[in-house]
């Protein structure tokens, strides 16, 4: 079983260098930084807490491509995730070029983890279509392969439209790093197999793992496909090792442990207290 760390890196947290480091020399496989460009100062009922209030560090966080690039200078085989990165409110041609050259500089370690966002505000203000989010997702996916496949690339779609242009440099990965859809909607599975290369879901029991993965297995064999070729990295928040092995069990390949934001002596305490826990 893999193990990937995710964590809400801000500028009051601990430094991404220092940690990078430490995950890599206690054996961690992937480290993995959200995104939230901007969040709208009026009330938002928070969909994944209790009481629906949002955590404060949603809207402290860096932006994750930025750390993950210096996350990638003092690393040698730690992997590098978005987790996740919410694309209808980037701009395909410069997130293309944003992603083939983090996985340039960091010699094909990048994972692309994205979503369509799920806070109406949020993603109009920066410019998405919030009611047909995962259409403008798909698009823009099949817009940045065609600028990481080939010299002369265009699309022509209902979200995206450009003619033949030049975007360099290429991934390292080939054809391109990655791409792992997080979600829970019943919809995540067809779009999966469609489109994706793997599935990222947050908080759901092995059990659900499981059902997901038997999912996802019949349409990949439905769509001639190998189920083997697609990933799952099931999010958790602090497991013991009997939920790491039920998670195995189930079918995930990869387990993302969510930590605590905290400054640098707190952080990598945590992080080998995790470390003892997870990594066999």
């Amino acid at each position: 079983m893999k193990i990937g760390i995710l964590v809400f890196l801000t500028d009051y947290s601990v430094d991404v260098a220092a940690y990078a480091r430490g995950m890599e020399e206690m054996g961690f496989e992937s480290l993995w930084v959200p995104e939230h460009p901007v969040l709208p100062a009026d009330r938002t009922v928070f969909p994944y807490s209790d009481d629906g209030a949002m955590p404060k560090v949603y809207s402290d966080i860096v932006d994750p491509f930025v750390a993950l690039a210096r996350a990638s200078a003092v690393t040698s085989t730690l992997k590098l995730g978005t987790g996740i990165c919410l694309v209808p409110e980037r701009n395909p041609l410069l997130l293309a070029k944003e992603v083939a050259t983090l996985d340039l500089y960091s010699q094909g370690r990048f994972l692309f983890g994205i979503g369509a966002g799920w806070h109406r505000s949020e993603i109009e203000i920066m410019g998405g279509d919030f009611d047909h989010r995962w259409t403008q997702t798909r698009e823009s996916v099949m817009a940045m392969k065609e600028l990481w496949t080939k010299v002369e690339s265009e699309f022509h779609g209902e979200h995206y439209d450009f003619p033949p242009v030049y975007s360099f440099p290429r991934p390292v990965q080939r054809p391109h790093p990655p791409v792992l859809l997080g979600g829970r909607a019943a919809n995540v599975f067809r779009r999966v197999v469609a489109w994706g290369d793997g599935w990222i879901p947050a908080a759901l029991e092995p059990d659900k793992i499981s059902a997901g993965r038997a999912e996802l297995a019949r349409l990949a064999e439905s769509a001639g496909r190998d189920p083997a070729s697609i990933s799952v990295s099931a999010v958790w928040d602090r497991p013991d090792r009997d939920m790491i092995r039920r998670f195995e069990d189930a079918g995930a390949d990869r387990l993302i442990v969510q930590v605590a934001t905290c400054p640098e002596a707190d952080a990598l305490a945590e992080l080998e207290e995790v470390a003892e826990t997870a990594i066999v």
